[in-house]
């Protein structure tokens, strides 16, 4: 790192990536100073932490094989842009978060440009499920991996990837919020049951989930003998569509608008139907037992066979178990939804079995220091701006 005033470089793929990145700055604020330089590509988030993006991350932020194919020249040209860019300003760091066909690209024509410069990789992608040949080959061009989940540093190992160090996933800095304080979750025996139903975030997943979603919860309503109170937690570009399209549903619901009603509605919650992704894990922290289901395009189904891990559900595989049931493609049917929904309305086995299993989750994510996953991700960063040269 030069004597001048430290400059990072971040490039974010998507949301969730601008979460992180978000969490990080702040955290780099906070040990080198507000007068850090802060470059890069992000979302609303690190915006607001002060970095003013090159572009504006809708424009790489897609989703779904098809969707990527269809913009895949003007992604191409923005990736070359973010190059050039890291080349211009020569930062001490390149930070890439998570989205790996779009962030490792530029690594990798960084590291042939400017081959000194200390590039990081915050979220590890997934070698340890599918394509395992990825983790060597990043040794080429990552000089450290900052892993979410807590087996991905033992997986890098022994896949013969580059340093990898798990700095906690930041989930663990909103159970405050995740978790229902006294008198804010009713018995399970209590009338009405609090059931959370969470399409997912991007337009591709509400599209394939909301329907069978909808149909689950008219059989369910059926078949329980009880009333339910149905939420839809929202992200706010998507609650108008959400808010149209779940009206003629056979339950009334409630729409959760924004991260607060969404924190607020988990710690009421008595069961969740989910879509896949970093919700279950949310759910899990919050004690929510759920049942997981999700579909993709014909096209991308075809991948499936190249998978090698025992469950999507993010909670099981940081578990180890499958505790949490899931219906994936052929089997997201209404009809095996529901069955498994209902034991989860009364104080049964399988419902026991869930919260017991995520009693497990602190301890097992625990990292051993005082200091957030933002924090640990900073000192990393930090000791990589300043490694002899």
């Amino acid at each position: 790192m030069t004597a001048a005033t430290p400059s990072v470089f971040l490039v974010a793929g998507e949301e969730s990536g601008d979460q992180l990145g978000a969490g990080l700055l702040r955290a780099l604020k906070a040990k080198l100073g507000n007068d850090i330089v802060m470059r890069g590509v992000g979302g609303h988030a690190m915006e607001r932490e002060g970095l003013a993006s090159l572009f504006p991350l809708s424009e790489i932020a897609v989703m779904g094989l098809g969707a990527v194919l269809a913009r895949l020249p003007a992604i191409y040209r923005r990736g070359l842009q973010v190059v050039e860019e890291v080349v211009r300003t020569r930062p001490d760091v390149l930070v890439v978060i998570d989205s790996p066909e779009f962030t490792h690209a530029v690594a990798r024509r960084v590291r042939r440009r400017l081959p000194d410069l200390p590039i990081v990789n915050y979220v590890s992608p997934s070698v340890w499920a599918w394509r395992p040949g990825r983790a060597p080959r990043m040794r080429a061009y990552i000089d450290h991996v900052l892993a979410l989940k807590p087996f991905e540093p033992a997986a890098h190992l022994r896949l013969g990837g580059p340093p990898c160090t798990y700095v906690g996933h930041p989930l663990v800095e909103q159970l405050d919020r995740l978790r229902a304080g006294p008198g804010e979750r009713a018995d399970i025996a209590a009338d009405p049951v609090t059931m959370l139903v969470l399409p997912g975030s991007r337009r591709s997943e509400i599209g394939r989930l909301l329907a069978p979603f909808g149909e689950t919860l008219g059989q369910l309503a059926q078949r329980c003998g009880r009333r339910l109170d149905v939420i839809v937690p929202v992200v706010p570009h998507l609650a108008d569509e959400i808010r149209a399209r779940v009206a003629d549903w056979p339950v009334p619901v409630a729409i959760a608008e924004g991260v607060d009603a969404k924190h607020a509605a988990f710690r009421r919650a008595h069961l969740a139907l989910a879509a896949s992704g970093t919700v279950t894990l949310e759910l899990a922290l919050a004690g929510v037992p759920m049942v997981v289901a999700y579909k993709v395009s014909k096209l991308e189904e075809q991948l499936k066979y190249l998978i090698k891990v025992p469950s999507i559900v993010l909670a099981n595989l940081i578990l180890g178990e499958n505790a949490v049931p899931e219906r994936v493609q052929w089997d997201c049917t209404p009809a095996k939804m529901t069955e498994a929904l209902l034991p989860l309305l009364r104080d049964g086995p399988e419902r026991r079995r869930q919260l017991d299993a995520f009693a497990r989750l602190d301890g097992i994510m625990e990292t051993g220091a005082a200091t957030t996953p933002s924090e640990r991700a900073a000192a990393i960063v930090i000791a990589q701006m300043r490694r002899p040269l």
